[in-house]
């Protein structure tokens, strides 16, 4: 029993010591242990590898999709009879509609307000007798709807044109507004009174000398009455239409009621291809160029083509000011000034897509080819002005080699060696410096 109660207590103590000796090594440490876990640990080199891939550089900005053409249809010009204010009477459209041309669009005290072919702004009554690009304009847009102009020569408002024009009016269901008459009546008076005075000099056999008079008086009577025709009859007044680009065309907004007064925006229609315009900061302003590719993308239809940069302004403009077309400071948002952008599509954008916003990224520079590209990080230039990048071989060695860059964008640069130097898609460049032995290459 004793032998037994002294193996069981040399046992104990053993595990004792055991324990002890345990704790010891793992909760105390030397002084030179102490400093050693406390120094940073070893650095670890990051790679990355040599790529073969086409590189470009692209500028992501947000665009509007607009018409080229904008304009804002007031009652300029109409009035009521008997002097009163112009009320609209009609509204035949409604807001964001499309409509061809020939279309009525709004009534104001009775009159019609419709919409023609042609890039020229009215800025006058359109009255027989008158001649110019307008005129030219409106033959044009009368041909289109299949009124024939005749034999009047182009810019001349002559018969064949008054002939067009109602039946124009015709067509839309309205009588056309006439020029004052009474000066074609005077002179009709005048034929009948110089042809009457003719008559009885001839019957009463008048001398001859008599007679030619009267023939003069009437030959000058029948060429007054011709002059006064020829500035008399159908005319198209300034107020009644309205020249677009392009159709069908299409109702922007609507501000135009029954019954109210015709102010001076009734509402704003856009003709023409649909363009986008967008801004660009003065950082990127310089990487960006006409012809360079666009991609445009909606985030609300996911409609996504293709386009060019066909302008890019030269001063920048304020968001919120005027200029709000394609030519004007569109910012896609993001306040502050900026240079205005415009792309052209490739092919027409569908019309779901006008007054959309939507996002432009533009292919700013590109390889145009596969080439050999690593990241800009592995870029270095020492003291010696050379540009260099360190690959790491499998043996762990290091090797600088010169190369000369090229495109840069999506965060890696085109390299060629320099000097016949070797490298290859595939080889492993030094890209930086990471702490900890767990870092991975």
């Amino acid at each position: 029993m004793r032998r037994k109660r002294l193996l069981g207590g040399l046992a104990g103590g053993s595990v004792l010591l055991a324990a002890t000796a345990l704790w010891t090594s793992a909760y105390v440490k030397s002084p030179a242990q102490a400093a050693a876990d406390a120094r940073p640990p070893a650095a670890d080199v990051l790679t990355a590898p040599v790529e073969r891939r086409v590189l470009s550089d692209t500028v992501v900005t947000r665009g509007t999709v607009s018409a080229s053409q904008t304009v804002d249809i007031a009652a300029s010009g109409a009035a009521a009879e008997g002097g009163l204010k112009p009320v609209v009477t009609k509204v035949m459209v409604r807001s964001g509609q499309t409509f061809p041309a020939g279309r009525v669009l709004l009534e104001v005290s009775g009159r019609p307000l419709f919409a023609l072919r042609g890039s020229l702004p009215v800025y006058r009554d359109l009255k027989p007798g008158a001649h110019g690009d307008d005129i030219r304009q409106l033959q044009g847009a009368l041909r289109d709807l299949g009124h024939p102009t005749g034999t009047d020569r182009p810019g001349v408002f002559g018969p064949g044109t008054k002939r067009a024009v109602a039946a124009l009016y015709e067509a839309i269901g309205y009588e056309p507004v006439t020029t004052d008459g009474s000066a074609a009546d005077t002179a009709r008076a005048d034929v009948k009174r110089a042809q009457r005075a003719l008559d009885r000099l001839i019957g009463k056999g008048a001398s001859a000398e008599d007679i030619g008079f009267a023939r003069s008086d009437l030959a000058d009577a029948k060429s007054s009455l011709a002059k006064a025709e020829s500035v008399s009859g159908p005319m198209v007044p300034a107020s009644e239409v309205v020249f677009l680009s392009g159709f069908p065309a299409r109702v922007e907004s609507l501000g135009a009621k029954v019954g109210a007064e015709a102010g001076e925006k009734l509402a704003t229609v856009s003709a023409g291809r649909l363009v986008v315009s967008g801004s660009l900061s003065l950082q990127d302003k310089g990487l960006v160029h006409p012809g360079q590719k666009v991609r445009v993308y909606s985030e609300v239809t996911g409609d996504e083509l293709t386009g060019t940069v066909a302008r890019v302004a030269d001063v920048p403009t304020t968001s919120g000011s005027d200029a709000d077309g394609p030519d004007g400071g569109q910012d896609g948002g993001q306040g502050g000034e900026g240079y205005a952008v415009t792309v052209t599509p490739g092919s027409p954008l569908p019309a779901r897509l006008a007054g959309q916003d939507v996002r432009l990224t533009i292919e700013a520079a590109s390889s145009g080819h596969k080439v050999l590209v690593v990241p800009v990080s592995a870029i270095s230039a020492g003291a010696d002005s050379r540009t260099t990048v360190t690959v790491l071989d499998r043996s762990g060695t290091r090797r600088r080699i010169e190369v000369r860059t090229g495109t840069s964008g999506d965060g890696y640069t085109a390299v060629t060696p320099v000097g016949g130097a070797r490298l290859l898609a595939g080889d492993k460049v030094v890209v930086g410096v990471a702490q900890g032995s767990g870092a991975a290459r």
